[in-house]
């Protein structure tokens, strides 16, 4: 007779099994800590957003705030999860590695730039479409006008770091031999006129370019070779760590490493010193870690996850604010649920939050199943190998995605 112990070691079994077939199938010559350090810059991200991120319900409107306003001490949590700068440096990696092997087989520019561009957008198409409906039928119905303006633009908010991407992508055969130095040195001039001379704030979105171009280009110096020795990654790391700690104790930088509503300075919009040399610290991290995820992703279980999630990158990313405000609007109906709709003044708003984790997870679980043939195409045919062996078995594959994993 069949148990619900046996049903799940039948199910385990197949786990492992398949786990197996990934890990066989994938090249031996595939630098696995590129995928790992891609899921985990995820990760930080979409985290980091569920913990700093708070819509508030006031009345029948809902607004945002943040526990980093009310409660200054949390800033560390920033730190942990404002992960971007590993997006830059991994996607540098994989975009010159990418555009070099595209050029060895004869592959034009305008080729290789289409075909990354065109799997960057394609999944941004269904969030478009689903929040322009939304955004109408809110409206139609009489929702505050505020209110809907805060849940667009929380919905739309990851677009512009695809943007960023996107333009950091086109311009990859220009930035191979760029050194990180130009870019940072650009940074400095421009807080220096903004907070040192008085000069305009707007002066600040040159950032936008030139503080993401610092790990992009260290991406690129990676994949030429020069960041592979340990010390590189030490140097990297320590002495962005002191930069950043220096300007925050006695330049007047915010601790935080996001912006803050309500704050008089952000750190990342538009990217400040204090977050780009915070990047560098963190791209001197991921490289020190490189050995050791090399040697975790030799268990198939865990390169198995991983590759999962790095074919899901885009999804998970473009639809992980979607997934929390679903779950908020619909809490709504039960009434002002602590964590969920109350103001992040307080530890038992984190606490209540955490709880909440898991129910953001399922929800996001709900719109990957909903929207993840978008990125990764329609389900296969009986028979065919799937996605994830298929990619991962071709040996440049981790420059064949132009995604957020980067």
């Amino acid at each position: 007779m069949r148990t619900p112990l046996n049903g799940m070691r039948t199910a385990l079994q197949g786990i492992r099994t398949a786990a197996d077939r990934m890990d066989e199938a994938t090249p031996t010559q595939r630098d696995r800590a590129v995928d790992a350090l891609r899921a985990l810059a995820i990760l930080g991200v979409v985290l980091g957003h569920w913990l700093v991120t708070a819509l508030v319900a006031d009345g029948g409107a809902l607004h945002a705030a943040s526990p980093l306003r009310h409660m200054p001490w949390l800033a560390p949590i920033s730190w942990a999860f404002q992960t971007l700068a590993v997006f830059f440096l991994v996607g540098g990696h994989v975009a010159t590695k990418s555009y070099a092997s595209a050029r060895a087989r004869g592959t034009t520019y305008g080729q290789w730039l289409r075909i990354r561009l065109s799997r960057l957008f394609k999944p941004v198409a269904a969030v478009l479409t689903l929040w322009t409906v939304a955004t109408a039928c809110l409206l139609a119905s009489g929702a505050e006008f505020a209110t809907v303006h805060t849940l667009v633009k929380l919905a739309l908010s990851p677009l512009w770091f695809l943007v960023v991407f996107a333009g950091l992508t086109a311009v990859t055969p220009l930035v191979t031999r760029i050194n990180p130095l130009w870019p940072l040195a650009v940074v400095l001039h421009v807080d220096l006129i903004r907070f040192g001379l008085g000069g305009p704030s707007w002066l600040g979105w040159v950032n936008v370019a030139a503080g993401w171009l610092v790990p992009y280009t260290l991406g690129a110096a990676w994949t030429r070779g020069e960041l592979e020795r340990r010390r590189a990654g030490w140097v990297l790391f320590t002495g962005g760590a002191a930069v950043t700690a220096a300007l925050v104790a006695w330049a007047g930088y915010p601790a935080s490493m996001v912006g803050v509503p309500g704050a008089a300075v952000s750190n990342l919009n538009p990217p400040t010193l204090a977050a780009v040399a915070f990047g560098v610290a963190q791209c001197g991290l991921a490289l020190l870690l490189r050995e050791p995820l090399r040697r975790a992703m030799r268990r198939p279980a865990a390169w198995a996850g991983i590759a999962i999630a790095n074919l899901s990158a885009m999804t998970i990313f473009l639809w992980h604010q979607t997934s929390m405000m679903a779950v908020t609007a619909l809490g709504l109906l039960a009434g002002r649920l602590p964590g969920l709709h109350t103001t992040p003044d307080g530890l038992g708003w984190v606490a209540a939050r955490l709880a909440w984790l898991p129910v953001f997870v399922v929800a996001l679980v709900v719109c990957w199943c909903a929207f993840r043939a978008y990125e990764q195409g329609p389900r296969r045919s009986a028979g065919r190998p799937s996605r994830v062996v298929r990619v991962h078995r071709r040996p440049d594959a981790a420059g064949t995605k132009a995604v957020p994993r980067a």
